[in-house]
């Protein structure tokens, strides 16, 4: 048992003063629940946040590691990276390959579950790709983008277990067939570096495509054809209530008149924070990899995020969670409780987790992070256990 003492308590009714009671891996106590609870362990949070552990739904790596490196080593570096910027759990997010590669991948994540016990949880994979727009591959290696063909994600989705989520674009051929089969198999589908227009979105949303990923970035938005203006991607997801976007928000992909637009627009109910972390998180700047160790893309980092090397585009954010909560604050005048919101109960929301994560109450998993003004994190718990605190706070 913990008992987290002194804290400002992040909770879906407000901020407040108390503590925190924490048993087998689930929160058995807030404020009044929790005083008066003797603990083996007591973390004095001294006037600190506590808040629930953040919840990444689209991460590719970060220390150096990717999860496209396919080593069961990656997976765990990655996780325990993370975890030390507040992440609690993640989906660990491939990038597009061969089917063969796919499969590897999986087979990887399957092994390496039973060992995840030291960073981030692994809440499933999510698949980005192949089945993209070409005008809108962003970074993602041209050499694989392709149609849905249903030999070969019928083949992946016999692992639908291991699966969460699988980012597509929705206008392809065959692009809607494959949603339904996908949700069919309980996977969330979203849309993804997608040439859609609004008319397109609207029939992806009707046939499962629920969430934008990495909202902005690789989609359209307005356009014209032959003339005529036409609403896009970006546009149909404001319009679609309950469509839900996840932003990269760490100031480089998305200006701060923009993270207001979204907010002021999709509210931090329907609006979830992500990394899109690439190996290069947590680590110096400089050349990297972008995917595979020994056939990925080089990249450069600097200015806060990856960059083609002619510098064209941006290939991949160095984001760690708790960059994205102080940008949505400083950046884009959110206050702390929606920043937190929109890093841990809306993903949750999102994922069908809203039940068991996201959230400070009793019987909700322990997840737990602790952190100053400044979103510099102290402590970091996953069910129930510490797994990361700072020295030199």
């Amino acid at each position: 048992m913990i008992k987290i003492i002194n804290g400002r308590v992040i909770t879906p009714g407000g901020i407040v003063g108390g503590d925190v009671v924490l048993k087998d891996g689930v929160i058995v106590g807030v404020g009044a629940a929790a005083a008066g609870v003797v603990a083996a362990r007591v973390i004095d949070a001294e006037g600190r946040y506590v808040a629930p552990g953040f919840i990444d739904i689209h991460v590719h790596g970060g220390g150096g590691f990717d999860f496209m490196d396919g080593e069961e080593s990656a997976f765990l570096g990655v996780a325990e990276t993370h975890a030390r910027y507040g992440t609690t759990s993640m989906l660990p997010t491939t990038l597009t390959g061969s089917g063969e590669e796919l499969l590897d991948l999986l087979a990887t994540y399957e092994r390496v579950l039973p060992k995840n016990r030291s960073g981030a949880q692994f809440l499933g994979l999510h698949i980005e790709g192949p089945y993209f727009a070409m005008n809108q591959k962003g970074a993602q290696d041209p050499r694989y983008i392709r149609n849905p063909d249903p030999v070969e994600y019928r083949k992946v989705l016999e692992k639908a277990h291991l699966i969460r989520r699988w980012s597509a674009a929705p206008e392809l051929p065959g692009a809607l067939e494959f949603a339904r089969y996908a949700r069919e198999k309980g996977v969330l589908v979203a849309l993804a570096h997608t040439d859609a227009i609004y008319e397109e979105v609207v029939e992806g949303f009707n046939n499962g495509y629920t969430l934008a990923t990495h909202f902005y970035s690789c989609m359209l938005g307005v356009t014209r054809r032959n003339a005529f203006r036409y609403a896009g991607a970006v546009e149909a997801a404001y319009l679609i209530d309950d469509m839900d976007v996840e932003i990269i928000a760490d100031g480089v992909h998305l200006p701060a008149a923009l993270l207001k637009l979204v907010y002021k627009i999709k509210g931090s109910a329907r609006t979830a924070l992500i990394t899109d972390a690439i190996r290069a998180a947590g680590m110096p700047d400089g050349e990297t990899i972008l995917g595979n160790i020994h056939h990925g893309m080089k990249v450069i980092v600097e200015d806060g995020v990856a960059k083609l090397p002619d510098r064209s585009a941006f290939a991949g954010s160095v984001a760690t969670a708790d960059r994205l909560v102080r940008t949505m604050i400083g950046q884009a005048g959110v206050s702390l409780a929606e920043a937190v919101r929109m890093i841990t109960a809306t993903p949750a929301n999102i994922l069908g987790l809203s039940e068991s994560k996201g959230k400070i109450a009793e019987g909700y998993d322990a997840d737990i992070v602790i952190f100053d003004e400044d979103i510099r994190i102290h402590s970091t718990i996953i069910k129930g256990e510490i797994v990361y605190e700072s020295r030199g706070l």
